[in-house]
Protein backbone atom coordinates (compact mmCIF):
# COMPACT_ATOMS: atom_id res chain seq x y z
CA UNK A 1 0.00 0.00 0.00
CA UNK A 2 1.53 3.35 -0.99
CA UNK A 3 2.18 6.55 1.77
CA UNK A 4 -0.14 9.46 0.75
CA UNK A 5 1.29 12.93 2.10
CA UNK A 6 -1.08 15.80 2.28
CA UNK A 7 0.79 19.25 2.76
CA UNK A 8 -1.78 21.63 4.75
CA UNK A 9 -2.34 24.20 2.50
CA UNK A 10 -4.32 26.61 5.58
CA UNK A 11 -2.50 27.61 8.70
CA UNK A 12 -3.61 24.52 10.95
CA UNK A 13 -2.42 25.06 14.81
CA UNK A 14 -2.63 22.07 16.78
CA UNK A 15 -1.35 20.70 20.53
CA UNK A 16 1.19 18.58 20.97
CA UNK A 17 3.57 16.59 24.41
CA UNK A 18 5.81 19.28 23.03
CA UNK A 19 3.45 22.70 23.34
CA UNK A 20 1.70 24.71 20.33
CA UNK A 21 2.45 24.00 17.13
CA UNK A 22 1.36 24.30 13.37
CA UNK A 23 0.94 21.20 11.86
CA UNK A 24 3.27 21.71 8.27
CA UNK A 25 1.90 17.90 6.20
CA UNK A 26 -0.07 14.78 7.04
CA UNK A 27 1.25 11.48 6.03
CA UNK A 28 -1.04 8.16 6.04
CA UNK A 29 0.48 4.77 5.65
CA UNK A 30 -3.09 3.54 5.32
CA UNK A 31 -5.50 1.81 7.49
CA UNK A 32 -3.59 -0.39 9.77
CA UNK A 33 -1.26 2.26 11.08
CA UNK A 34 -1.80 6.05 12.80
CA UNK A 35 -2.25 8.92 10.73
CA UNK A 36 1.42 10.77 11.02
CA UNK A 37 1.07 14.59 11.66
CA UNK A 38 4.73 17.03 10.76
CA UNK A 39 3.97 19.71 13.17
CA UNK A 40 6.81 23.17 13.27
CA UNK A 41 6.73 23.57 17.47
CA UNK A 42 5.83 27.63 18.18
CA UNK A 43 8.18 27.76 21.06
CA UNK A 44 11.34 25.45 20.42
CA UNK A 45 11.08 25.62 16.39
CA UNK A 46 11.75 21.77 16.22
CA UNK A 47 9.85 19.76 13.67
CA UNK A 48 8.43 16.63 15.47
CA UNK A 49 6.28 14.01 14.03
CA UNK A 50 2.90 13.09 16.18
CA UNK A 51 0.13 9.96 15.56
CA UNK A 52 -3.07 11.23 15.45
CA UNK A 53 -3.55 10.51 19.15
CA UNK A 54 -0.89 12.59 20.41
CA UNK A 55 -2.64 15.78 18.89
CA UNK A 56 -5.15 18.20 19.53
CA UNK A 57 -6.70 20.73 17.15
CA UNK A 58 -6.94 24.45 18.05
CA UNK A 59 -9.32 26.77 17.83
CA UNK A 60 -8.34 29.02 14.47
CA UNK A 61 -8.85 32.66 15.39
CA UNK A 62 -9.06 33.77 11.61
CA UNK A 63 -12.32 31.72 10.93
CA UNK A 64 -14.29 31.64 14.54
CA UNK A 65 -14.67 34.95 16.46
Amino acid sequence: MATIIHEVQQILWVETPHGFGQVLFVMDYGPHENTIWVVALEASREIKHYSTTQIKICKNHTIYN
